[in-house]
């Protein structure tokens, strides 16, 4: 490792610009990306709302049926976390958590079902398909933020538990 002009040299092909590396170091080598949220809603306005509050912290993908959503996570693409309602036309959310649970490649990608419907037995049988979470429409987005942060807090420790 040297320097050459404006440009620290780590191996004979890779060097950082002094600029960048003083940059870095005042973020003290801390590097962050945006967690992926896929949300899969029928409804326009409820997938705006859900953006709109996310997009400050994560990178939000956003389907209006469970199937696009499931033909999504089929082609190789892998969420932190799904938010998903239950009443959509193609592939209801209970369709929906069932195909992914039987996958077997999507268990520890927790899911927050976000529905109009209050109902203790949907609620019990959306728990028993495998959802970590369930919220009822009219929502807070600020408790909707928490609970998704809490969720991925759990399962990045999960996953450092288990050496991924």
């Amino acid at each position: 490792m040297y320097k050459k002009r404006n440009y620290l040299i780590l191996f004979p092909n890779i060097s950082i610009s002094l600029r960048r590396l003083d940059f870095v170091k005042k973020r003290r080598f801390r590097v962050m990306y945006k967690k992926k949220i896929l949300v899969i809603d029928d409804e326009k306005s409820i997938r705006f709302i859900i953006e709109s509050t996310l997009k400050q912290e994560f990178n939000v993908i956003s389907f209006s049926n469970g199937q696009e959503g499931l033909n999504y996570l089929e082609g190789g693409n892998f969420p932190d976390m799904i938010i998903c309602d239950l009443i959509m036309p193609e592939l209801n959310g209970f369709e929906f958590l069932e195909r992914i649970k039987a996958s077997g490649f999507f268990d520890d990608i927790p899911i927050m079902i976000l529905s109009g419907r209050e109902w203790s037995k949907d609620k019990i049988r959306c728990f028993e398909l495998g959802a970590e979470d369930y919220v009822v429409k009219p929502f807070n987005p600020s408790e909707v933020i928490a609970r998704i942060k809490r969720r991925l807090e759990v399962r990045e420790r999960f996953l450092s538990r288990i050496g991924n």
